[in-house]
């Protein structure tokens, strides 16, 4: 029996005026979401929040803005391209943007605050500008040359940066700058987060300030055993020879180590990682007195985490906390320290959830701060004050995301406090005191909207109230607007899928309709979400498809019974729940079972070719983009977390992988890759390219020069969502 979160179906045709979505319009400006704001935070002295925001001429060109909170007023205060006219970025800031998803992004990507509220540190384009929130306009430039990872110290005396694979700080009292570390070249970095860091475990930074300014904690890594991948980055006017340092699965990862430098005198202290150098140092911390570093040791087959406290003038060591797992450990940002040495705040998925537990800083349990069956996506702010801790939790929706109050002393452990009301997704921005945040909502009705609210949730002021009137750049568009549907259907050992459907333009249901069928379906991520965005999702299903999604057992945000389903053998279950959804949508009347089609990008390439090769009977065809085809080519910490090494489970990597089941594939495929994807390597589809050709099987190919793993820019992003609706309404000609 499936349950309706949300009644959400058509009850009326589209108005015969009503303006249709275009690829054109979906891919130009403005945004059809509206301003928009990225990166939100209340300013430490609380007077002001500031956003970053794309121009109306380019929403990718961002600038960086502010909401005075005294007078209300509104107005960009850093405009990049005054500091910065044309950027032009090394290759490794173009690296670095691809691992963090914002390769597609110009101008100001990111920005902090002095601890004082009185300054910002913008970087842009390998510079690095100071600006006085009272000056605005007088930006100093304080570091150039490809400067990367910019922090102010927590007492605000040094800048810090890494360049040239090499940590620096600048002394905000003298203006001198100091290089802390000498040997960073080649094989060789420090204050960085390895590649495998930086692309699967979340890490942005690779060094850590005490919170008294005294000493920072910095990785140094060697990453010269890491076997050279040898790979061609097709360009449309040269191909460059490029050797990367790709760790697949079961090959060596880099030599991590841990170190404390002064940023007074520049003397470093090693800190012993234990006498096991295979590992992944996941992160550091600084306890709130500084008096202790704490770093968190994963073993290389994930299953087991430790939490290891270091003095920081003995460098004597003791392990706090031990989790372990019959799977693999999940790692999380969510470590808070109390102040005056009163313990510390630490999650785990120990109970089969995800929940935060308090202990003190000798390692001993306290008592869980939350619990139940339901689980916490993010410890968000802590209030010491009044003893609360603030987190977001899909727990009274899956498909949604809300922030709760939380008693630190754990007499609300299993009743949180839910302080947003609207059903959809909120994303929270606490002040640094807690007794503030910046909500920001959607829903599918409804573009991002942003209020300032106080602790308990309720209203401050609109910060962007984002009306969807006949102003809003999606306002012509909103009478052809087509409503979501949420519903759930059982997996086959009972365990609970969520969907969404959009049923098309002028629905009959005496009619019968082909079906796009979006797919992810990896770890980690969940894309049945009730919120803003999908505008190919609106667009195709005003072009006569039935739009659905479901997100299968191994896909995020679910307890761990969920997420562990696929353990050593990808592809099996995500297969199964996805033509459960596919033998639903066949019993509707509405649906033209023979007319069914697919479509995933990255994991979701590879669903779909698992998918064409098991179940061409009913799936009539598919686009697969950037796959993984074997899953040995992809990286270490990703792929061994869910399937062990080769070496250990050959037999799940062969069926896992996508040649063992070739033969089944009958259906038509149009198979797209970028020519420099430097994650999924080009390699996955050339070798797919060579079995289809030896199977004699028939396909269609889609390369973009230069392109890399998200095919990022305007013109590879129109073009190649125009060759996926081609391509649909080919083979399955909607009318």
């Amino acid at each position: 029996m499936r349950f309706i979160l949300c009644f959400l179906a058509l009850l009326a045709g589209v108005p015969a005026s009503a303006e249709q979505l275009t690829l054109d319009r979906i891919h130009s400006d403005p945004s059809l979401s509206g301003p928009g704001m990225r990166s939100v935070k209340v300013s430490p002295d609380g007077a002001r929040v500031t956003f970053l925001r794309g121009r109306d001429d380019n929403q990718f060109q961002l600038d960086l803005w502010e909401y005075n909170l005294k007078d209300k007023s509104q107005h960009r205060l850093v405009d990049s391209q005054h500091l910065v006219p044309e950027e032009k970025l090394s290759d490794a800031e173009k690296a670095r943007r691809e691992r963090e998803r914002t390769a597609s992004l110009k101008g100001i990507l990111s920005y902090s605050w002095s601890p004082d509220g009185k300054r910002l540190l913008v970087p842009i384009a390998g510079n690095l500008y100071l600006i006085d929130v009272a000056k605005p306009d007088a930006a100093r430039m304080v570091a150039s040359g490809n400067v990367t990872d910019p922090q102010i110290s927590p007492q605000g005396r040094y800048l810090s940066f890494v360049r040239d694979q090499n940590l620096y700080v600048i002394d905000l009292n003298t203006g001198k700058e100091k290089q802390l570390t000498t040997d960073g070249k080649g094989a060789i970095h420090n204050g960085e987060p390895e590649f495998i860091a930086q692309e699967e475990m979340g890490q942005t930074t690779g060094y850590y300030w005490a919170p008294d300014d005294s000493a920072i904690a910095f990785k140094r890594f060697d990453e010269s055993p890491v076997p050279i991948a040898r790979r061609f980055e097709i360009y449309a006017d040269r191909t460059d020879v490029i050797e990367q340092r790709y760790p697949a699965a079961g090959d060596p990862n880099v030599l991590i180590e841990l170190k404390i430098v002064s940023p007074e005198s520049g003397a470093i202290r090693d800190v012993d990682l234990g006498a096991n150098k295979d590992i992944y140092l996941v992160r550091a911390d600084w306890s709130a007195s500084s008096k202790a570093l704490l770093f968190q040791r994963q073993s290389r087959d994930q299953k087991t985490l430790e939490l290891v406290s270091v003095d920081a003038a003995t460098l004597a060591q003791k392990v706090l906390v031990t989790e372990t797992s019959k799977t693999w450990v999940s790692t999380s940002r969510d470590l808070r320290f109390l102040a005056n040495n009163k313990g510390f705040i630490w999650s785990s998925e120990r109970s089969g959830r995800n929940h935060l537990y308090l202990y003190d800083m000798n390692g001993k349990l306290l008592h869980p701060i939350s619990q139940g069956e339901w689980g916490v996506e993010q410890l968000l702010a802590v209030d010491e004050k009044t003893g609360r801790v603030f987190i977001d939790s899909n727990r009274d929706a899956v498909i949604d995301n809300q922030t709760y109050a939380l008693k630190i002393d754990g007499s609300s452990a299993d009743k949180p406090v839910r302080l947003t009301q609207g059903d959809g997704w909120h994303n929270a921005a606490f002040a640094r005191s807690g007794d503030v945040f910046v909500d920001t909502f959607s829903n599918p009705d409804t573009p991002p909207q942003v209020s300032i609210r106080r602790a308990d949730g309720a209203m401050i002021e609109w910060l962007d109230h984002n009306q969807l009137n006949a102003s809003h750049p999606y306002g012509k568009y909103l009478n052809a607007h087509l409503k979501t549907e949420y519903g759930t259907l059982k997996a086959k050992d009972g365990q609970t899928l969520y969907y969404s459907m959009i049923k098309p333009a002028n629905f009959n249901p005496a009619k019968k309709y082909p079906v796009f069928l979006f797919t992810y379906g990896g770890p980690h991520s969940q894309h049945v979400q009730r919120k803003w965005g999908y505008f190919f999702d609106q667009y195709m299903a005003q072009q006569g498809f039935i739009v659905w999604r479901l997100d299968n057992r191994g896909s995020g945000r679910r307890e761990r019974a969920f997420t562990d389903a696929n353990y050593h053998q990808l592809g099996r279950v995500e297969v199964e729940d996805q033509l459960t959804g596919v033998e639903w949508l066949g019993q509707q009347s509405y649906v033209d079972a023979k007319r069914v089609g697919v479509f995933g990008w990255s994991y979701g390439g590879f669903m779909t070719l698992r998918l064409l090769a098991e179940a061409s009977d009913k799936i009539a065809m598919g686009v697969s983009v950037a796959p993984v085809t074997d899953w040995s080519l992809y990286d270490t910490h990703y792929t061994e977390q869910f399937m062990g090494t080769p070496k250990e489970n050959a037999a799940g990597y062969e069926y896992s992988g996508v040649y063992s089941h070739l033969d089944g594939l009958k259906s038509p495929l149009l198979l797209v890759h970028g020519m420099a994807d430097d994650n999924v390597l080009f390699t996955n589809t050339t070798r797919m390219i060579d079995a289809l050709v030896k199977r004699n099987v028939q396909f269609e190919l889609m390369t973009y020069p230069g392109g890399k793993h998200g095919l990022s820019g305007r013109p590879s992003q129109r073009h190649v969502y125009g060759k996926i609706e081609a391509f649909f309404k080919k083979n399955l000609k909607p009318e």
